[in-house]
Order: structure tokens, then C-alpha cells, then sequence
């Protein structure tokens, strides 16, 4: 699976596309107001991933195991200390809703779910990130 993201900002405002093996999908992110830049940070985005993450993946395990979930909430907290520093004490709690299922599978799944959601285990395995290319205009 080939996953893509894209922002451009300019005069104000954002183009945010995403995709993934070529289906692109444009997101509403607004910009600054009387600045330059998003006004949705990076550490938002991250965390909103590893939200996304989880609460897609525990639709898609919840569906081979046959449970019915109804909703899924999932909110994930942590800190940024200085400019450069990396994300610290990042957790997450989940919410859900799946009446008729016994709690004992429940708590399998979300088990299950922790251990294998990509997100979360491409920040817990270290993956190097690295800078390519360069274009520049003047």
C-alpha cells in the first residue's frame, strides 16, 4: 500500500491531499489566520493518525471476528516539549459500542487491535523519516 500526503500553502490558504494507492482524497485544514502555516499543527495530525488508526482497524478486526461494533471513540493526549523535541507520554483511551458483544471478546479485540494498529507501531518501532529532495524557486 502506497500512502501519500500533500500541503501546499499559499496567500492563506491549504490544499491538503491524500492518498493511498492512487485514490486521492482532498482534507479541509485551515490556514492561519494572519499568518503563514496551518492552523492544525503536526502533533494534532500525529495524534489524530494513531486515533484513525485505531478506530478504523478495530472496524476491520471487529468485522473478521463478526462482532458488530456501533460506535468507536478513541482520544489520544501527549506532549511536545520545546522546538525539535519529540512527543512524549503519548497514550490513548478508546470508547466502545458494540450492544449484544461480551465484554471478555471486547477487550480481546482491543488487545488485539493495540498490538497490530500500523501507526501506532511505526512510532513504537522508530521508523527513520528522511529527506529527499529539494526544489527550489526564486
Amino acid at each position: 500500500m502506497k500512502i501519500t500526503a500533500t500541503i501546499r500553502n499559499e496567500n492563506s490558504t491549504n490544499e491538503v491531499l491524500v492518498s493511498t494507492n492512487a485514490s486521492e482524497k482532498s482534507i479541509s485544514i485551515p490556514a492561519k489566520t494572519g499568518a503563514a502555516g496551518s492552523a492544525v499543527n503536526g502533533g494534532e495530525l500525529l495524534f489524530l493518525a494513531l486515533a484513525t488508526c485505531f478506530c478504523n482497524d478495530i472496524y476491520r478486526e471487529a468485522a473478521k471476528r463478526q462482532i458488530k461494533i456501533h460506535s468507536v471513540e478513541v482520544t489520544v493526549r501527549g506532549e511536545f516539549g520545546g522546538e525539535g523535541e519529540p512527543a512524549r507520554f503519548i497514550h490513548y483511551d478508546t470508547r466502545i459500542e458494540a450492544p449484544g458483544s461480551p465484554e471478555k471478546e471486547l477487550r480481546q479485540l482491543i488487545k488485539h487491535v493495540d498490538q497490530i494498529a500500523e501507526i501506532h507501531n511505526t512510532l513504537r518501532g522508530g521508523t527513520a523519516v528522511s529527506l529527499q529532495e529539494v526544489h527550489l524557486h526564486s
